[in-house]
């Protein structure tokens, strides 16, 4: 069974959110187009919605996280859901009990959405293979394969920088080769028909072939930056790497890490993005990361917008968003 027969219900609505990969550009747009409706939200004295309400959902995070799975639980919240966060650590995961065991026990308490987060990768293709038709999953990030809303909440951060994707020249920079984030990104670039997706990496953190997904590829960070109109910068993966990949971090930060000098090859109106969490001084600058140029913090903004647009079109809600209706009963 592959990721689109998974992703999508008999009627083509979107069950769960896998992968970006396969994802036609038009269900991407749908969730761009929904989030707009929902950034507004947070900015009300009340930030409730009441499409999920009486909906249960169980956030489960098999790897530490800040930005994401707090920001899934306030767009569950936000859109009235019950939202549970479980701990592994303090779980019978602990114990011996199996993923899918482990799914199956919350599943009979009536869950209606799993957000998932695991080391291995697949593990929520595992899982969407063994629920039921009522419940949904969301893959918050699986190993070094794919973290769908991390690349849709920055297509959405891009779109309302830049404007369409069409003319636009962006490069991704860093650990391409352990980045999870770098590959949602490319295929949401792609489909979205970005004129040109760069990626820029020491040689030792480039995968093999990554050109067959669409992009150029650079190992020269001012080439690879020259002209561009969104720059990526990316976390430098330790935990996930086996082996010296790079001669020292400081020789790291002195040929990719993101500088003043450096941006300066970049058009003087591109925008800087990081997926979080930063290392400054080894990835980018603390004064390219604070400076007027980044959108990193609007990044976590729109993440919770887009992660609600995400839950309540898969749970059954409007892909246009709210009804005016439910709106107002809100205000």
């Amino acid at each position: 069974m592959t990721h689109g027969d998974l992703q999508f219900d008999g009627q083509g609505r979107l069950r769960h959110l896998l992968t970006i990969e396969g994802l036609p550009r038009q269900t991407i747009l749908e969730i761009l187009n929904t989030a707009e409706s929902f950034i507004s939200v947070g900015e009300r004295e009340i930030k409730k919605l009441p499409l999920l309400r009486g909906k249960t959902v169980v956030n489960l995070f098999f790897e530490s996280s800040t930005r994401t799975r707090t920001t899934f639980e306030i767009a569950g919240k936000r859109l009235s859901a019950d939202v549970i966060n479980l701990n592994p650590a303090a779980s019978s995961t602990t114990k011996g009990e199996t993923l899918l065991d482990t799914v199956r026990n919350l599943e009979a308490m009536h869950t209606d959405l799993f957000v998932v987060r695991h080391r291995e990768s697949g593990a929520a293709h595992l899982i969407a293979q063994h629920v039921p038709a009522h419940v949904h999953i969301i893959n918050a990030g699986d190993g070094r394969h794919a973290h769908p809303t991390q690349g849709l909440l920055d297509m959405f951060t891009i779109r309302r920088y830049k404007g369409p994707f069409e003319n636009l020249r962006v490069a991704i920079v860093g650990d391409i080769l352990h980045s999870r984030v770098a590959r949602s990104q490319i295929h949401a670039l792609t489909t979205l028909g970005a004129a040109d997706v760069r990626v820029v990496a020491p040689m030792t953190l480039l995968p093999t072939a990554i050109e067959r997904l669409g992009v150029r590829v650079f190992t020269d960070i001012k080439t690879g930056l020259d002209g561009a109109d969104v720059i990526i910068t990316l976390r430098l993966q330790r935990e996930r790497m086996n082996g010296a990949l790079i001669p020292s971090e400081q020789e790291y930060f002195n040929l990719f890490g993101l500088t003043q000098e450096k941006l300066a090859y970049a058009k003087p109106d591109a925008i800087i993005m990081h997926p979080g969490p930063m290392n400054r001084g080894l990835e980018i600058d603390s004064a390219v990361a604070d400076g007027p140029q980044s959108v990193i913090l609007p990044q976590v903004t729109n993440g919770i917008a887009v992660r609600m647009a995400i839950m309540a079109i898969i749970m059954g809600g409007s892909a246009a968003g709210p009804a005016p209706s439910e709106v107002r009963r809100t205000e």
